[in-house]
């Protein structure tokens, strides 16, 4: 049934909140201040109008905004979207009763989102194409993103396309995630399992004919044409296939930018969850670089990187899982300055392991404001000063943030 609400605030999802007799009710697409029509569900509501719309609200820029679950915030003006995203960092910190300066959200979208995942399913007897609807396995089918960098914005869609009718016999949900790199497109399929001999050599033509650099299943590279490459600094590196990269090159380049400033004059620095070597290739230039990871493609990926790459200090490389055996202390002391920069469940164990060392300086590049808190926590009780705190936007447009704090221990706590 129908009813109408005022909104009152925005959750940390970017979810509008009415407040209602059995509890906050959370609407999507909504601003604070908003007169609105929903449905209720429980909670969580469905939008029907907006009837007294607020000042800060503009009009979508995607025609798939409010059914494709990709984007969450294109309704809001972008000043107050910057205030909103930066809010929600400062929020999380102050939970965590962290006192910090916090600076200005920082702008890292660029030309668009590097990589995109399409997701192809067939829930009857059509192929359903595109993005993943809010909340739901339900597919919304795309033309085009208009977040994505240019070469994938309407280049992506079809290639998923095909690569879905080629293998649609198996009619099993598969996701392709296209990857744009300095030689076309590099693509990994998840989700159909081992394929017959037949279909790797039909994928071999259709990769040939779609004329991507490399096509892989489940990280098998059934034919690569040309080295997926990505430049890294002076460096071109290719990563194993469906690998981590950061989600924009502006992103890469903002967030490569504040850990090199913040290492200048390390002599020796530790580079943990490297990846391929964002981070270590660069610092290479001026420092030597110890990089740890748990993929053992990716760390090969950086060593050869490296070894082709004239001009740059030592690297040297381990393939270590950091969440059961993170660097311990006597390994931690041999370093200037550590670059932490982990997976969503952020690098408690390492943390601990940073606060009983000798490390002056701690650069955590995060990705979840929570645990980037916890983390900071544990090295500011030991006692690190957290003397910057920058967010930067790379997820535009959603509710994530990626986080960069440079945790530099005081100078009257340092161990003896």
């Amino acid at each position: 049934m129908a009813e109408q609400v005022t909104i009152t605030r925005l959750g940390a999802k970017a979810d509008g909140i009415a407040e209602s007799g059995s509890g906050p009710v959370f609407v999507p697409y909504t601003l604070p201040g908003e007169t609105v029509t929903i449905e209720r569900d429980g909670q969580r509501a469905r939008l029907v109008s907006v009837d007294a719309p607020s000042p800060e609200r503009e009009t979508p820029f995607c025609p798939y905004f409010g059914e494709c679950g990709g984007c969450a915030t294109q309704h809001m003006r972008h000043g107050f979207y910057q205030t909103w995203k930066r809010d929600t960092l400062v929020h999380t910190l102050r939970q965590a009763r962290i006192e910090a300066p916090i600076e200005e959200l920082i702008d890292a979208h660029g030309e668009g989102r590097r990589r995109v995942t399409l997701h192809v399913r067939f829930p009857d007897r059509a192929m359903h194409v595109g993005y993943m609807a809010a909340r739901s396995h339900h597919v919304v089918e795309i033309e085009f993103c208009p977040i994505a960098e240019p070469s994938l914005k309407s280049a992506a869609p079809p290639i998923a396309r095909a690569i879905g009718e080629h293998l649609r016999a198996a009619r099993k949900p598969l996701d392709i995630q296209i990857t744009a790199v300095t030689t076309g497109f590099d693509v990994d399929v998840r989700g159909h399992g081992p394929l017959k001999d037949k279909d790797r050599l039909g994928l071999i033509d259709l990769a040939e004919r779609l004329d991507l650099a490399r096509l892989s299943i489940h990280g098998d590279v059934i034919v690569e044409r040309r080295p997926p490459a990505i430049v890294m600094g002076r460096a071109s590196v290719v990563p194993p296939a469906g690998s981590f990269l950061q989600a924009t090159r502006l992103g890469e380049e903002t967030l490569v930018g504040f850990v090199t400033e913040a290492c200048r004059g390390a002599k020796r620095v530790a580079d943990l969850f490297s990846g391929a070597g964002p981070f270590a290739l660069r610092l290479a230039e001026k420092a030597e670089v110890h990089a740890v990871e748990t993929e053992a493609g990716a760390i090969a990926a950086l060593d050869k990187a490296f070894r082709a790459t004239p001009g740059l200090r030592r690297i040297t490389t381990e393939t270590r899982d950091l969440f059961r055996r993170p660097l311990l202390t006597l390994e931690l002391n041999a370093f200037d300055a550590v670059v932490v920069d982990p997976p969503r469940a952020g690098a408690e164990a390492q943390a601990k392991q940073l606060a009983v060392s000798k490390v002056p300086l701690v650069v955590s590049v995060s990705c979840d404001a929570a645990t980037f808190a916890r983390d900071a926590a544990i090295l500011m009780g030991a006692g690190f000063r957290l003397e910057r705190v920058i967010p930067v936007d790379q997820f535009k447009h959603s509710p994530h943030l990626e986080v960069v704090g440079i945790l530099r221990r005081d100078a009257a706590k340092k161990r003896r």
